[in-house]
């Protein structure tokens, strides 16, 4: 199954986060490359883990993917359909 998975990559000290909202998973690594790459490997993981559990449709539907009918069956993962940084007031002092 292929599918296209919003990815948003973080940088948190010398670490790049690599993270998706479809499937709320996350990895990390020493590079961008290296966050990317075992980002990769951890969709695959993911995937053969839940098809071998026997919960695939359980935890997609779960996370939001709706099941598609046509043109050929598969599974769509939500939509990211904005982002956007804001500023909040928050009661505490730093």
């Amino acid at each position: 199954m292929n599918v296209k998975l919003p990815v948003i990559f973080l940088k948190e000290g010398s670490k790049f986060i690599a993270y998706t909202p479809a499937l709320d998973i996350s990895t990390c690594g020493e590079t961008f490359e290296e966050s990317k790459k075992k980002f990769e490997e951890l969709v695959d993981i993911f995937f053969e883990e839940v098809e071998k559990m026997g919960t695939l449709k359980d935890v997609l539907t779960e996370c939001g993917w709706e099941k598609l009918r046509k043109p050929k069956d598969g599974w769509m993962p939500p939509r990211i359909i904005s982002q956007m940084e804001e500023t909040f007031k928050v009661p505490c002092r730093v």
